[in-house]
This record gives structure tokens, C-alpha cells and sequence, in this order.
């Protein structure tokens, strides 16, 4: 069975740093492009970047540039968004997404094209406060 389990979300004031993490299981973990969303309460669905398993190639949004880092751990199936310096525009569901074909440039499309991705996550929620 194909799933993306998303953690590591939290409640914590601003100017702090978080982890999560998106544990994959039942694909080929190498053959897949890994991606970050967000959505917070009235808005729509956000990318925030994305790791392509397949080539290296890594992308991130505008928003996402110079405050989050992606990584992979091929081994351990899984992929990390280190977020440092969380403002509480932050706040958000975060989800993890995969699909081996859609390149990591559609992570910037806006809206964000869900039906682009194959296998969606659950989403771990972040919560920053002032």
C-alpha cells in the first residue's frame, strides 16, 4: 500500500525552527519527485518546494527561498523540510506529495495543481505564534 506520512509539526513561537518529515513507503522512493505544500485556513493550496529522487534536481517557491531547506534520505525513504526563522504566516497544514513524472518546476504553479501528483500525505500541522 502506497503512503506518505507527514510529522514533526508543532505549535511554536516565532523566529523558531522545525523539522518535519515525510516518511514514503509502497513506490520506488528513487524513481519519485517529492514535494511540499501548504494550505492555511481560507487560502488555497501553496508549493513550498521540491526534490526530484530521480536527477537531484531541487526547486522551492519564492516564499520558500532563503528560510526552508529540503533533503533526502534515500535510505531511510524519506524526505525533510527544515523551516528556520518561522513567522506565523507560516501557520499551515503541511503535505507531502510524489509523483515520477511531474517535474520539480510545477512546484511553482499557482495554484498549486494537486492533481498533478500521484500520492498525497495526510498533513502534519505547524502553528506559529507572534
Amino acid at each position: 500500500e502506497v503512503q506518505l506520512v507527514e510529522s514533526g509539526g508543532g505549535w511554536v513561537q516565532g523566529g523558531e525552527s522545525l523539522r518535519l518529515s515525510c516518511a514514503a513507503s509502497g513506490f520506488i522512493f528513487d524513481d519519485y519527485a517529492i514535494s511540499w505544500f501548504r494550505q492555511a485556513p481560507g487560502k488555497e493550496r501553496e508549493g513550498i518546494g521540491c526534490i526530484n529522487n530521480r536527477n537531484g534536481d531541487i526547486k522551492y517557491t519564492e516564499s520558500a527561498t532563503g528560510r526552508f531547506t529540503i533533503s533526502s534520505d534515500n535510505a531511510k525513504s524519506t524526505v525533510y523540510l527544515q523551516m528556520n526563522g518561522l513567522k506565523p504566516e507560516d501557520t499551515a497544514v503541511y503535505y507531502c506529495a510524489a509523483d515520477p513524472y511531474t517535474p520539480c518546476i510545477m512546484v511553482r504553479r499557482t495554484p498549486a495543481p494537486q492533481r498533478a501528483y500521484d500520492y498525497w500525505g495526510q498533513g502534519t500541522q505547524v502553528t506559529v505564534s507572534s
